[in-house]
């Protein structure tokens, strides 16, 4: 028999788009010859839909879309993924439907407990499993966590299962599909039961769901891998149970993962957010020179604007660099010099509250975040005439230690480099640059510099990237103490700066927009640290 999966991109809260998805990928089943397809977790509602489960006509909205769904089916088999509300209670369910009725019913047992969404606060627990048969072969059902928490030999009913389907919203970061491998091979090896699983594609919010769904045989072999980041459909052909060698995408570095993943992350947003487009500050330093390459890959050229502000502390270079790679790019730019009205903000400023701003005082970074917060309600009063979504251009070092202004150049609507390091900027514009050059070498070479003061050098506040970001990674992704970061060879003063400045600014994440995860610990969704706190983790050095 065939099995196909639909690897889909849902939209959460489009119930009749998704159900039009699922319903097409079935046609493209059928002429492929298959049997029976495969959605992901939620495919109805789209994953995670969070509150939206609070509402019960949404619930409501998705049972009748699934009756509908129901009456379609004919000459194969689904199993969908949706909100199964009944009895006053409140499933994540997958169903099998089989010649307009649904003959089995799956509720997920092991809810993810994940930063994301806390399934535990909106569904009941399943309590049965479920293994049914089709041409031969019976099938065991899990949904998501139900196999990756480790558990999913003891929610199947093991000697009465060949194959288990396994329906995913599994979302993306660095190395996640290593870890789905080994789970996987732990599983077959533990059980001798063959896994198909598929897993949803695209966009949402804070996330990225890679796709890459995968079938292992009983011996551990991978047997399929579908392409990341990519709506596609699957084919999987099982004789005598067995499940026959086919396509394997081929794998690419990990680099280029992050890139398609914020690729996708942004196209997803401005897509399924309905902007007409995006906009963005231009410096000629390279996380805004990234950031557009990103922006122009994910939605064109035809949809970006940028601007260049320049003041009297931007350098001659960091314009003609800009300019450089706009004509390479192809985008709508602008220039507006914003020197006057810094000029007049300073002024009045001085006059007002007696503060003197000529020279600048060496121990005030208040004209440094002016220049900033001038550019900031530049770009935000242009999108406010545009509809043109703001994208922000900081990194995720910078966010951790408050290297960036408030309300300044952390004002947009999405913050496409939030969880991208300093170090894996310059990775991303090398890669980007091998597939064509786009991004000025200049721009990659030149030491980083915010430009609000004479001479400015990022180093000159802060320690060396390749520290920072080593100490960051420490701390925040790995979660090790003061004391385990030193025994990597950090400078002991570094650390302390650092992690210091991390919890000092958590205010200003706080009001960060919504950006992309690509790593296992992200500041918007894997990160909450109390804003008012006497604890001191630095202290024990």
């Amino acid at each position: 028999m065939r099995i196909a999966i639909a690897q889909i991109n849902c939209t959460v809260g489009d119930i009749a788009g998704n159900a039009a998805k699922i319903l097409e990928a079935v046609e493209q089943a059928k002429k492929a010859g298959a049997e029976l397809v495969i959605t992901p977790e939620l495919a109805l509602s789209g994953y995670p839909p969070v509150d939206l489960l609070l509402r019960e006509i949404f619930c409501q909205s998705c049972n009748e879309a699934l009756a509908e769904l129901v009456k379609a089916i004919d000459g194969i088999t689904l199993i969908v993924g949706h909100p199964s509300f009944q009895d006053d209670k409140l499933y994540n369910a997958a169903s099998v439907i089989q010649d307009g009725a649904i003959t089995h019913t799956y509720h997920k047992k092991l809810l993810s407990k994940s930063p994301f969404f806390n399934e535990s606060y909106y569904f009941d627990t399943g309590k049965e499993s479920c293994i049914f048969e089709l041409s031969g072969i019976r099938f065991g059902l899990n949904i998501c966590s139900d196999f990756w928490l480790g558990h999913a030999s003891n929610v199947i009913d093991r000697p009465h299962v060949d194959v288990l389907l396994v329906l995913n919203a599994s979302a993306y970061h660095i190395k996640k599909q290593v870890s789905r491998y080994q789970i996987t091979h732990q599983f077959v090896k533990q059980t001798g039961i063959s896994v198909i699983h598929a897993n949803l594609v695209g966009g949402q919010d804070d996330l990225v769901f890679d796709g890459a769904s995968f079938a292992m045989n009983r011996q551990g072999e991978l047997t399929h891998q579908l392409e990341e980041f990519v709506d596609t459909i699957g084919l999987v052909d099982i004789e005598n149970k067995q499940l026959i060698s086919g396509k394997l995408a081929a794998s690419q570095p990990s680099i280029a993962s992050v890139y398609q993943a914020l690729c996708l992350g942004v196209r997803d947003y401005v897509r399924k957010n309905n902007f007409p487009g995006v906009l963005l500050g231009l410096s000629g330093g390279v996380d805004s020179a990234l950031t557009l390459a990103i922006a122009v890959d994910a939605v064109g050229a035809n949809n970006v604007k940028t601007v260049m502000m320049p003041s009297q502390y931007t350098a001659d270079i960091s314009v003609q660099d800009a300019q450089q790679m706009i004509e390479l790019v192809q985008v709508k730019h602008y220039e507006c010099d914003i020197q006057s009205l810094f000029e007049l903000y300073l002024a009045e400023i001085g006059s007002v509250f007696k503060i003197p701003h000529s020279p600048i005082d060496s121990t005030s970074t208040m004209p440094e975040n002016l220049q900033a917060r001038i550019r900031g309600t530049m770009l935000m009063a242009l999108s406010n005439h545009s509809g043109s979504l703001v994208l922000t251009t900081g990194n995720k070092s910078e966010l951790a230690v408050g290297y960036c202004t408030l309300y300044g150049d952390m004002a947009g609507g999405f913050a496409v480099l939030k969880d991208v390091s300093k170090t894996m900027v310059y990775q991303l514009c090398e890669y980007r640059n091998h597939i064509s050059p786009i991004i000025p070498e200049r721009i990659i070479q030149r030491p980083p510099s915010a430009e609000l003061r004479p001479n400015q050098l990022d180093q000159d506040s802060l320690p060396p990237y390749e520290i920072l970001d080593g100490i960051i990674e420490a701390y925040v992704e790995k979660n090790y103490s003061p004391a385990e970061i030193i025994n990597l060879n950090y400078n002991a003063d570094d650390v302390t700066k650092v992690i210091q400045l991390i919890h000092k600014n958590e205010y200003k994440r706080r009001q960060s927009p919504p950006g992309i995860r690509i790593t296992h610990c992200d500041f918007g969704t894997a990160w909450y640290y109390p804003i008012t706190s006497s604890y001191k983790a630095w202290s024990s050095i």
